[in-house]
């Protein structure tokens, strides 16, 4: 997915967030905005959302010298899900379809993003599950390939959401043969995306034959891009492939044979699923290529 103009006012808005998350020097942070916005005047716009994303928290977190500004607020929407886990798995194991449940609490956990919005009410989101307007046309797709699939890989999105998505995982495991589950993680802080201190806080290690996989968040070369020829054949390797979150689906919308789960935060990734803000959606593969 190439930037749309909208996005590049959004990337102004997460750098003075960030900063603010960190510091009260309106000066520091004056000086962040404004080489963030040198940096969107030199950058090719023709690049991915993401591309550009990394660039601009790297401004944000050299100048504030914090290795990860939103890690506070990370911890906080981590402790927020543990809290809750116990009461959504109840839920999840006595609705009449656990499998739709775990799958409508996974995508209202894509709620947690800080990259997308400037507050979240979780427990607003979760009272109003199945009250929104619901996207779930691939749902029976969904159901018949991962009763033949044997392994999962998984691209997760963000910190605390990621409870939801153990409990999705959990729930599939029961309804198929799966022997390899891969979550795909960031090698590292950028915005409130899940690193493997976040699987591990939340205890997805626990989860039986799964692994953690990586990709670059912007820093680290030796990890692989999502946008890569190495994940294009992870993707392929996989009997089934589900993304979590617009940030995944901007990176992977032009692939084939995944499931995008997600709820809508702007307009532009809104209009291309052809849904409103803040819909829920389950849609397999994208209906046309990105502009």
């Amino acid at each position: 997915m190439k930037i749309n103009l909208d996005c590049v006012l959004c990337f102004q808005r997460q750098a003075l967030q960030a900063a603010r998350f960190v510091t009260d020097d309106e000066k520091l942070t004056e000086h962040i905005l404004r080489e963030v916005m040198k940096e969107l005047l030199e950058l090719d716009w023709h690049k991915t959302p993401p591309e550009m994303a990394h660039r601009v928290h790297k401004i944000v977190r050299n100048l504030t010298k914090e290795k990860d500004p939103y890690k506070k607020i990370k911890k906080k929407s981590n402790d927020s899900v543990l809290k809750i886990y116990p009461e959504i798995k109840r839920k999840v194991e006595e609705s009449d379809d656990p499998l739709k449940t775990a799958i409508l609490f996974s995508i209202v956990g894509n709620i947690i993003d800080y990259g997308a919005l400037e507050k979240v009410n979780l427990k607003k989101s979760l009272k109003e599950t199945f009250k929104k307007k619901i996207d779930l046309s691939d749902y029976e797709t969904f159901k018949k390939k991962l009763k033949v699939s044997k392994s999962l890989l998984f691209f997760a999105d963000n910190a605390g959401e990621i409870g939801f998505d153990k409990i999705l995982i959990e729930t599939m495991l029961k309804e198929t043969k799966l022997d390899k589950i891969r979550l795909v993680v960031k090698s590292g802080p950028i915005i409130n995306d899940a690193t493997l201190e976040d699987v591990n806080y939340l205890g997805l290690d626990s989860i039986p034959n799964i692994e953690f996989w990586i990709v670059s968040n912007g820093e680290n070369i030796t990890a692989p891009k999502r946008n890569s020829s190495i994940v294009k054949k992870w993707v392929k390797s996989h009997d089934l492939v589900i993304s979590k979150g617009q940030g995944n689906y901007e990176d992977l919308s032009e692939q084939e044979d995944i499931f995008f789960m997600l709820m809508a935060k702007c307009p532009i990734i809104a209009n291309h699923l052809n849904v409103r803000i803040k819909d829920m959606v389950l849609q397999y593969n994208a209906s046309r290529p990105m502009d």
